[in-house]
């Protein structure tokens, strides 16, 4: 490794660095600001978040006190948080090591270049990378920049979540002669992942045309994106939304939605050195609760443990999805839960639109636990702020034996959310992140099918409002399958709101019932999905799922 004698000189290099990075992340998301969603925009409030953490900078000192120079302290202490995030299991997370690398590189940047240049293109282009970075979308003109192709990175990375929100296609993980190509004319397909180089005439008029249905397409979901959802005859379903990405009350501020159905809290714990004060968590739910005055939020309780080790609490364990995650280990630390309960209602004392969602929960015991540390929270919030109320209290539904416990635990809680990804993991047996067994992990499996039925089925009986907030949900396909069976509220990320809610206004619920009765009885998943498949067409609508299945 590199080392140096002089380390007031390598900290000074390093804080001037880290200086001009905050700027250019702050001048980026201006820039950005009004072309995209708040939500795509979080990645540069995750950064920012990163630089100004302290913990970042005392591990950094650290390093260059051992004798490193700054650019070698940087690599290590980069890496190691990295390989953090990359060991965890929760996909999302998972993508998060990515962003640290990036911030990674963008710090390098800033050693070795005092100013950062806008680059000047002549012509719009087909930009080829080896990793795409938000750093690189958030540098070149949106109108100069066709598509993007990356040699490296994955479907779900946040450059590529950021390239889908400003309507850029991009293709990841491609092999290519960059020598070969450039210069060349080509065409990019971000559905299909697939990129013609060259394309004959053919080819060309037939993506001319695809382009032009797409424009209307979009055009056409987002015309009365404000309005409330109905079906054609007349049933109001309610279109809330997914966060929990961004550091900051940036989640996606849009009168197109109803409220909030799922805010991760696991970010603000992650991100830190330790387990953030109740005054921290105050502070950051009541910027939640305050951008959707009139509206419900759904925060679910701390999600961590097992496949989402917190940095300062590692747990090392054989089967992590089959172990010590949510309610379990908040339970097993009742003086974390109870900080993180109280700072929740604190945070509501204003407004009164928080409910309290418990992940993971598996039985009935589990559940009386939590009561009686929620009761504990709100005696002691009340001593501090009289004007607090009791939220309302739910339970995910993800863990299988929840389906048979509803109807005794009915009088115990005031609504139901269903996390249909764990659901179908935990149903099937199947790790949803293991390459061998990909193909067995279906959400559209008939036996996922079923207890989506059976759930809405005791919900209804025993009164219970009832949310679905997995992947399921903001499928174009699989949100018109839960309303067939019954669902009126569901949750999802806010790139799929508008087609969602376009759907729902172009579908009578009857058609849907019956098409999900037809649904209950196949015995493959595939054949439950080419039936939705054959619908969409009938109606006009395979613009929706030219994805082809996901």
């Amino acid at each position: 490794p590199a080392s140096t004698l002089d380390v007031e000189k390598e900290q000074a290099w390093l804080t001037r660095a880290m200086e001009s990075a905050l700027s250019d992340f702050r001048k980026l998301r201006k820039k950005l600001d009004n072309d995209i969603n708040k939500e795509a925009l979080a990645i540069f409030d995750l950064f920012t978040h990163l630089l100004n953490d302290p913990m970042l900078g005392n591990d950094l000192k650290a390093q260059i006190q051992k004798g490193d120079r700054a650019d070698w302290a940087l690599r290590q202490v980069v890496e190691s948080y990295s390989n953090r995030f990359a060991r965890m299991s929760d996909a999302y997370l998972r993508e998060r090591a990515q962003d640290i690398r990036e911030l990674g590189q963008r710090l390098l940047y800033f050693l070795y270049n005092t100013e950062h240049e806008q680059q000047q293109l002549e012509k719009p282009i087909i930009l080829v990378v080896r990793e795409l970075t938000a750093s690189i979308l958030a540098t070149l003109p949106k109108d100069k920049l066709l598509a993007v192709v990356s040699l490296e990175g994955a479907a779900n990375s946040h450059a590529a979540i950021l390239s889908r929100a400003l309507g850029i296609p991009a293709i990841m993980g491609v092999s290519l002669n960059l020598k070969q190509i450039n210069g060349k004319r080509g065409i990019v397909d971000g559905y299909s992942g697939k990129l013609f180089i060259s394309p004959g005439k053919q080819i060309v008029a037939e993506y001319r045309a695809l382009a032009y249905e797409e424009l209307q397409l979009s055009k056409m979901v987002n015309d009365a994106i404000f309005e409330p959802a109905f079906t054609q005859d007349g049933t109001r379903i309610e279109l809330l939304l997914n966060a929990g990405l961004s550091a900051d009350t940036n989640i996606a501020i849009n009168q197109g939605i109803d409220g909030i159905g799922l805010y991760r809290t696991e970010i603000s714990f992650l991100l830190q050195h330790r387990f953030p004060s109740e005054e921290e968590q105050i502070l950051q739910y009541r910027a939640v609760l305050d951008a959707y005055p009139d509206r419900p939020v759904v925060m679910r309780t701390l999600d961590v443990g097992g496949d989402k080790p917190l940095p300062y609490l590692p747990i090392e364990e054989d089967n992590p999805f089959l172990g010590w995650r949510g309610i379990r280990f908040t339970l097993d630390h009742p003086d974390i839960f109870l900080i993180q309960l109280r700072a929740m209602m604190r945070a509501n004392s204003e407004h009164h639109n928080l409910r309290i969602l418990l992940p993971m929960v598996s039985g009935a015991k589990e559940l009386d636990d939590t009561h009686a540390l929620i009761q504990q929270a709100y005696q002691e919030a009340v001593k501090l702020d009289a004007s607090i109320v009791m939220p309302k209290i739910g339970i995910m539904l993800e863990v299988p034996s929840m389906l048979y416990l509803l109807p005794m635990i009915a009088n115990k809680i005031d609504f139901v959310s269903v996390g249909t990804n764990d659901l179908t993991q935990y149903l099937l047996a199947v790790d949803r992140n293991n390459a061998h067994v990909a193909d067995v992990y279906d959400s559209m499996h008939p036996a996922v099918i079923m207890a989506l039925k059976q759930i809405q089925q005791t919900c209804l009986q025993y009164s219970i409002p009832v949310c679905v907030c997995g992947e399921l949900a903001g499928d174009p396909i699989g949100a018109l399958l839960l309303i067939g069976l019954g669902y009126t509220t569901l949750s999802m990320n806010a790139s799929n709101v508008a087609k969602v809610k376009y759907l729902v206004r172009h579908s009578a619920r009857s058609d849907l019932q019956l098409l999900a009765q037809k649904a209950l009885m196949q015995s493959y998943g595939h054949d439950i999905y080419n039936m939705m498949q054959v619908h969409f067409e009938s109606l006009g609508f395979a613009g929706f799922i030219r994805a082809g299945k996901k």
